[in-house]
């Protein structure tokens, strides 16, 4: 039979999904991208967010319309049915089978109760050394733990995958090794907070020695990690990464928000003094260093002096790269009772006023790339095939920019390469390059 996949939400969805494909080829299944040739179609939902719900059930919606020709079964699984499972199976009688992400320890055994005539006792299950990587054939995600503990008020993450729990080290070098001898170049470092891995299990932070471990593996050449939360991040961390001259020069610190008051609230770790601090030392130890944040507006009893602080915190630390979102109101979590929400129509403006400042500080920033050489990886070509398309250290997959280099010859020689690149232009928040000598 064959049967395609759809997976929704983040990277750390996206591994679960790579398990899944995994464990279907394993079982001789064929992995289709076409789902109107699909003879089973999955989908790994998302539901941490109201934008993520609609989407989950909306593509839900569009996989159901293959039923009426060839596709026989319609699979549903990850955060959107943890959450609202019950819910979801009264409301879409168009999915046969629905699997929350707690329930993957007997994933496969719902699958064969579904499409098997007779019944197996099989003994598969979801494994990272058998996952199938989706992202290319240089890069792939390494999830570290699963969960998060931190159970800030805005937050449904806790309550959907449980508390941090990390992954034995021993088990996330040897994945990583098997990966790197699969050609893979890039490690992509990630957990719902990476700078917590290894409290739970070691009694304190080991990511530091990971990624410096990861660093001597022999064929990676880029390591990076992401969602590191300010609170956490050591000054061993900062030496590490300052150091190796693999790790990228990256730092994805979600601060939420600047204001103590609204971080009280969010029940956040840090406070204004320590990530000023936070961001001065990282740039004072790193100076090449790209820093990424996301940002909350709108939380509720957000008052305007909170918000003008937060813009004016943006506009003096000019994040290299800044994510920006309107709270949303999510069941289950304690911020959803706090009073004083705050209207739609202002979350809006503040959205809008955030990205605009932003935009100003992200074209700066570029502008001031051009005339500088920068090590790329090359991943694809332009539709046109007048361009490569490749990364630099700056640009996390999905999440930032890319860089444009000329290719004269309309050639693919280069993909899968590392390559050096002169930036000679900025088109909004990606780059355009020339390939230059070494």
């Amino acid at each position: 039979m064959n049967i395609g996949f759809v997976s929704l939400g983040c990277s750390k969805n996206l591994v679960d999904t790579e398990m899944m494909i995994g464990l279907f080829k394993e079982q001789a299944y064929n992995i289709v991208n076409n789902p109107s040739v699909a003879d089973i179609i999955l989908i790994n939902t998302c539901g941490f967010i109201e934008s993520a719900k609609e989407e989950a059930i909306n593509t839900i919606l569009e996989m159901a319309e293959y039923k009426k020709n060839r596709c026989k079964y319609i699979i549903a699984t990850g955060c959107l049915v943890k959450r609202y499972k019950e819910e979801l199976e009264a409301a879409l009688p168009e999915v046969d089978l629905f699997i929350s992400c707690d329930d993957y320890n007997k994933f496969w055994k719902e699958v064969e109760k579904l499409i098997l005539t007779e019944e197996k006792t099989s003994s598969c299950s979801l494994e990272y050394d058998k996952r199938v990587i989706t992202t290319g054939d240089k890069m792939a995600y390494l999830k570290i733990a699963e969960g998060c503990s931190n159970r800030c008020t805005y937050c449904a993450i806790p309550n959907i995958r449980g508390p941090f729990v990390s992954r034995k080290i021993e088990d996330i070098l040897k994945e990583a090794k098997e990966l790197a001898n699969k050609g893979i170049k890039e490690l992509i470092v990630i957990a719902q907070d990476t700078t917590k891995y290894g409290i739970d299990i070691y009694g304190k932070p080991k990511l530091a020695e990971l990624l410096d471990r990861l660093c001597k593996i022999e064929g990676i050449e880029w390591v990076r990690f992401l969602y590191s939360y300010p609170e956490t991040i050591t000054e061993e961390l900062i030496k590490v990464v300052k150091n190796n001259d693999k790790i990228c020069k990256y730092f994805d610190i979600p601060i939420q928000h600047i204001s103590n008051t609204v971080l009280k609230r969010m029940n956040r770790k840090s406070n204004e003094e320590t990530i000023k601090d936070l961001m001065k030392n990282i740039r004072k130890e790193i100076p090449e260093v790209i820093l990424r944040t996301t940002v909350i507006v709108g939380f509720p009893g957000e008052t305007t002096e909170d918000f003008n602080k937060l813009y004016e915190f943006i506009k003096e630390t000019k994040f290299d790269k800044l994510g920006a979102f309107m709270y949303s109101k999510e069941d289950g979590t304690p911020a959803a009772r706090l009073k004083e929400q705050i209207h739609p129509q202002t979350k809006k403006s503040r959205y809008n006023k955030i990205m605009k400042v932003q935009q100003e500080i992200s074209k700066n920033n570029l502008e001031s790339k051009i005339g500088k050489v920068y090590k790329t990886l090359i991943e694809g070509v332009s539709f046109d095939g007048k361009y490569y398309i490749g990364r630099t250290y700056m640009d996390v997959p999905d999440m930032d920019g890319v860089v444009f280099i000329e290719n004269e010859n309309k050639s693919k020689d280069k993909i899968g390469e590392f390559v050096n690149c002169k930036i000679t232009e900025v088109r909004d928040y990606d780059l355009v390059g020339k390939f230059e000598e070494n």
